[in-house]
């Protein structure tokens, strides 16, 4: 008999930051999501040529590979999905603003994970 690998949860493992792997991780992870990281990807290299320089690529693949870091956790993409809805229905400010800091704070380690 053989037991799988403990990866805390994690769905896959984490994707090498280029485009082909970030995209076949997110088909996994999240497909619904493929059409909105291709537009971006189309995006960051139309800024890139305009831009001739590389930085616009560089911040596709670290923002793709965070929202990769965030969908391969299960229960880290519910907590996410759970404080932005919460933060959308809140009817007091304050209690608002303690759910987009939670938020903010799911989104910062996911990019501290990837190294962004």
């Amino acid at each position: 008999m053989t037991t799988q690998p403990d990866h805390t949860g994690e769905l896959i493992p984490r994707p090498e930051q280029t485009p082909s792997a970030l995209r076949a991780a997110l088909a996994v992870v999240a497909p619904e999501r493929l059409p909105e990281m291709d537009a971006s990807q189309r995006a960051a290299v139309t800024e890139a040529i305009e831009q001739s320089g590389i930085t616009p690529l560089r911040m596709f693949l670290l923002e793709w590979a965070a929202v990769i870091e965030i969908e391969r956790f299960p229960d880290t993409a519910r907590a996410l999905r759970r404080v932005e809805y919460l933060a959308r229905i809140a009817e007091d400010p304050e209690e608002s603003r303690r759910y987009v800091r939670a938020a903010g704070d799911i989104i910062r380690a996911a990019h501290r994970a990837v190294g962004g």
